[in-house]
């Protein structure tokens, strides 16, 4: 529902508007797209992994998933030093408020998404979670899904409204 209205909003304020100046996105952000892709990836790698109960493989495909969400968080963050080092700020036009208030609203959900990842693979690598125990692992990575998708989307907003 948050991005809902924020996406609402933002086209609300880009049409009610003669000031919105489309800003120059980082291209790191078509790299952050792609690590976020093959984290989801991995994640599915280890999810096929517990089907077939190989834990070793598991962990070690949950591991790279979570590790490459992390990298991910690490280039949004380099995303917005670029920005900065740019002149770009929150308050520098209606664009770049968007940009940043959506970007870091994706980023909050992210690190609830990297806890339990984390969660996850702490208690895996500690014997504590297997086949029996699935839940935890579905519902996690379905979380990570969900991000990645509303990742695809916000760059499609970025990139078309944006």
């Amino acid at each position: 529902m948050v991005f809902a209205a924020l996406t609402s909003a933002l086209v609300v304020r880009r049409g009610l508007s003669d000031d919105w100046a489309s800003m120059a996105k980082p291209q790191i952000l078509w790299v952050n797209t792609a690590v976020l892709l093959a984290s989801s990836v991995a994640l599915e790698m280890a999810r096929r992994a517990l089907k077939v109960k190989s834990r070793g493989r598991f962990n070690t495909w949950w591991t790279i998933g979570t590790g490459l969400g992390l990298l991910f968080l690490g280039g949004q963050a380099l995303a917005w030093q670029q920005l900065k080092e740019a002149g770009i700020f929150i308050s520098s036009n209606p664009s770049s408020s968007f940009f940043y208030v959506l970007t870091a609203s994706h980023a909050f959900h992210l690190l609830g998404g990297l806890s339990a990842l984390m969660y996850v693979d702490v208690q895996a690598l500690r014997l504590r979670l297997g086949p029996a125990k699935r839940t935890r692992v579905d519902v996690s990575a379905i979380f990570w899904h969900f991000l990645d998708g509303l990742w695809l989307y916000l760059m499609l907003l970025f990139y078309v409204w944006g």
